[in-house]
């Protein structure tokens, strides 16, 4: 019906959870963790905290009612007017019996229509997907080495589980445990109202319930931690496993050393102690529940044969107990899963709550193109090493150079490309371009002025419009086609269709661009970068993959590209770049050569020797 949804709508647009912020790096201290995320709506919480103390007193309320239905009943019969029926009985006892109907079937209707409404069309869909969104934009923000020393899927999966954890955690602890220690304490109260040897049985009943739970919840915190992380690690190898399929299909012969089957039979191991805690705390407890109800159905049946108590005391007392011994096994659940959800929140806390290794400086300012001259000031980087790939590297490009990078393997080329971009900082040095340091500028505004194509071509499982269009709102197809001609794609992109019926630039190119060939990979990478046109071009063995005649057309297409432009070209190929303003060669992190195509020709050394290598192949 209408009407509900306008009620689901208001309380579902309570929370936005995609508002941009400033900041999204939480605190790595557990409570500080928590509260980043809980602060930005607590009122969300704290609707919830008022309905699970209200939801509480009404329960015990509800149970009291059953004792005095009994002694209501038990005096009507007394006083002999059972045949006078409902008329009767309703004459007696109406304002009770109205009382009565109003709390159990009006107002706990609505205690908990509101407690439902806070929980799932609250929080749920909105704090959950605040957590996983802002977790997701703090660790995509993460250095290259960040996802280079993990697994792509282990990182998602607790990226994930960030937003379930936490906020199970929090509506268990207000909701949940909440709830069942104000009901505690209200039974208690109402006990003791009756009986001092009634509450004190309850009062000594919760004394036990903490002694157990203080022994065995820490036990499941990090036994589910433990878990977690193995767990994590399982959900990791089987989606590496997935995104090189190919491979393990080939090498599949072998089962008994499969790395899955080792990840599943560590995590197997982690969680035996788990569920053994988990039965003993179970054993516990339920040991504990039937002495206290044998020994408060005897204390309430003894002070009726005294006269002390009615009928119906003995029966809101037995029904007040039960339900207690009831929530208690709830609690006792809830508490495990609380800790639990305490255990996985820290094991991502540690990933997620990590700082960045390449932040913005305070207060950085954006980066000003202003023609594209850029120097490396006695730059090195080791990757953590001794020594290796750059060492006091000088090299200065003017405004529109056009620059070849060459070299064996291993000698520095990618590595001098990712920190022109800053996907790593130097260890010594500064890289400048238009006499701005790069590391004190804002990163984003720095990458939006490169266009970057490399031989390891990384496509999105999107359509191909938006591989090509990645990062702009609002693209034209227009503009898409005419980037994928320039990158003599069009032709083959028109011939597409995927096993959902999409066709052209609406196929699915499969994670990684795994339906394509290299080849068409490649220049759809390479229309991305035509439709970027950013200043400063960066090209990393982008043709490698194409066949000569493909990427003789495509070359004239880079040809107009480079114009105007700021270009780095790293090539194998070598002749690939020897139409380029210049041509630095690297070896072992250092420059051992520098000048035109026929300069070096001309010079004789290494890139002499490689040239005269591949024109004799």
């Amino acid at each position: 019906m209408k009407v509900f949804d306008v009620v689901f709508s208001f309380f579902e647009g309570w929370i936005d959870p995609f508002k941009a912020r400033d900041d999204y790096e939480p605190p790595n201290k557990f409570l500080g963790y928590v509260w980043h995320y809980v602060s930005q709506v607590k009122w969300a919480f704290v609707a919830l905290l008022i309905y699970g103390f209200v939801n509480a007193i009404v329960e015990a309320i509800v149970f009291s009612y059953v004792g005095q239905l009994v002694d209501i009943l038990t005096q009507f019969e007394a006083q002999g007017k059972h045949s006078t029926g409902w008329d009767g009985l309703w004459l007696e006892f109406g304002n009770a019996l109205l009382v009565m109907f109003i709390v159990v079937a009006l107002l706990r209707a609505t205690i908990v229509t509101f407690g439902a409404l806070i929980e799932e069309q609250v929080i749920v869909p909105g704090f959950f997907m605040l957590i996983r969104w802002q977790s997701y934009k703090h660790v995509i923000g993460q250095s290259l080495s960040f996802f280079q020393n993990d697994l792509a899927g282990r990182i998602s999966q607790k990226v994930f589980q960030s937003g379930m954890a936490t906020g199970d955690m929090m509506i268990s602890l207000l909701q949940v445990i909440w709830f069942v220690v104000i009901y505690a304490v209200t039974t208690a109260g109402l006990l003791f109202a009756l009986d001092w040897q009634l509450g004190l049985v309850i009062g000594i009943w919760i004394v036990v319930f903490y002694a157990i739970a203080r022994f065995f919840i820490p036990k499941v915190r990090d036994h589910a931690r433990r878990a977690t992380e193995s767990g994590s690690t399982v959900t990791g190898r089987m989606v590496d496993s997935y995104a090189n399929i190919q491979t393990v299909k080939l090498h599949s012969g072998d089962v008994g050393n499969d790395p899955i089957l080792d990840a599943m039979k560590e995590h197997q191991k982690t969680i035996y102690p788990f569920t053994r805690t988990l039965t003993s705390m179970r054993v516990s407890l339920t040991v504990v529940n039937g002495i206290v109800i044998c020994i408060v159905a005897y204390i309430a049946i003894d002070l009726w044969l005294l006269g002390q108590a009615t009928l119906g005391s003995v029966a809101f007392v037995l029904a007040l107990v039960l339900r207690l011994q009831l929530l208690s096994g709830r609690l006792l659940g809830n508490l495990n899963g609380f800790f639990r959800n305490v255990g996985v929140t820290q094991n991502t806390m540690g990933l997620v709550a990590k700082p960045h290794d390449i932040q913005d400086l305070p207060d950085a300012p954006a980066f000003k193109f202003h023609g594209g001259e850029i120097e490396f000031k006695d730059v090195s980087f080791h990757y953590d090493k001794v020594d290796g790939i750059l060492d006091d590297l000088n090299l200065k490009i003017k405004p529109g150079e056009k620059i070849g990078i060459v070299g064996p393997s291993g000698a520095g080329k990618t590595t001098l490309l990712y920190l022109l971009m800053r996907f790593f900082d130097p260890e010594k040095g500064h890289v400048l371009i238009d006499g701005q340091d790069v590391t004190k500028v804002q990163q984003n505004s720095l990458r939006s002025h490169f266009s970057f194509v490399q031989q390891d071509v990384q496509l999105f499982h999107r359509s191909v419009f938006e591989n090509i269009a990645q990062g702009k709102s609002g693209a034209k197809l227009d503009d898409v086609i005419k980037a994928a001609k320039l990158a003599n794609a069009h032709e083959f992109i028109i011939e597409l269709e995927d096993n959902k019926g999409n066709k052209g630039y609406d196929v699915q190119v499969g994670e990684r661009g795994v339906k394509l060939s290299g080849g068409q990979r490649q220049r759809i990478a390479i229309a991305r970068a035509l439709f970027r046109n950013a200043p400063i071009l960066v090209l990393d063995e982008a043709t490698s993959q194409l066949d000569s005649g493909v990427e003789e057309a495509i070359q004239e297409s880079l040809a107009s590209l480079m114009s105007g432009k700021t270009v780095f070209v790293v090539a194998h190929r070598l002749s690939t770049v020897s139409k380029l303003d210049r041509l630095i060669v690297l070896d072992k992190g250092k420059i051992v050569a520098e000048g035109t195509h026929q300069n070096l020709i001309s010079q004789g050394g290494l890139y002499a020797d490689l040239w005269s290598k591949q024109t004799k192949n």
